[in-house]
């Protein structure tokens, strides 16, 4: 996978982190690494944005944006009220497919979810993955209502001929209620691809270097990590009724 695109089932449900702890874990494995941010909303030109935050996570990783815009809306919206170019989904290929040529993996962070708007053509994340032919890693909340958005996200990514690499749950809370729990088994079965890692919530907050330690546990095998989805599933799977 020298290129793997990283969408979510909507906003706020954890992207940022798991970007980063896919970066980590990768450089543990010692592969080099790039992130780019495909277009950055909501944050002034001098505060650190999300590929800054998967940097300070991560370490030694390379980091790019192509666009940044204050107001924290859609990618298209946000750069039609600030009055400045919008990204296109090739601008967004061709930046990635310029990392690729130099980092063993490089990593393309959306915003919020698959088909939220670069552009006035209506051109999307998805289209960026379609011209670099890669794979879509779906990062899902854990608990009630994701099961939904989660089965939009995989079909809308199969109608356009896309491959879903899997699942990574963005927040694992430290109590998890019986929707958690129960969407253990349900997620890979509506997604139709596998759970690749479950991320604890608040791994935001840890140090990079506890961070950087505890990565590889959170993410499967093909992600170059350790977690094992069916010994976490009977862990935190409910008590039959």
């Amino acid at each position: 996978m020298p290129v793997l695109v990283i969408t979510g089932t909507g906003t706020e449900v954890g992207k940022t982190v798991v970007t980063a702890a896919v970066a980590a874990t990768a450089r543990a494995a010692g592969r080099s690494v790039a992130v780019l941010k495909a277009a950055q909303t909501g944050v002034r030109p001098d505060e650190p944005g999300d590929a800054a935050e998967v940097g300070r996570l991560a370490g030694a990783v390379t980091t790019a944006e192509l666009a940044r815009y204050p107001e924290p809306l859609a990618p298209a919206t946000a750069a039609r009220r600030a009055g400045r170019a919008p990204v296109h989904p090739h601008e967004v290929a061709d930046a990635a497919a310029k990392l690729a040529a130099e980092h063993d993996l490089v990593l393309v962070e959306g915003a919020g979810g698959l088909l939220v708007r670069f552009d006035a053509a209506g051109g999307t994340l998805a289209d960026a993955a379609r011209l670099l032919s890669a794979p879509v890693l779906v990062v899902a909340p854990a608990g009630l209502g994701t099961l939904n958005t989660t089965e939009l996200t995989a079909r809308e990514l199969r109608s356009r001929g896309l491959d879903l690499a899997g699942i990574v749950i963005g927040s694992w809370p430290a109590d998890p209620d019986l929707a958690a729990r129960c969407n253990l088994a349900d997620l890979p079965d509506v997604a139709g691809a596998p759970l690749l890692g479950s991320v604890p919530a608040g791994a935001g907050g840890l140090s990079p270097a506890a961070f950087r330690s505890a990565a590889p546990h959170w993410l499967a095998p093909r992600l170059d990590g350790t977690w094992d989805a069916e010994a976490f599933r009977m862990r935190e799977a409910p008590p039959a009724s």
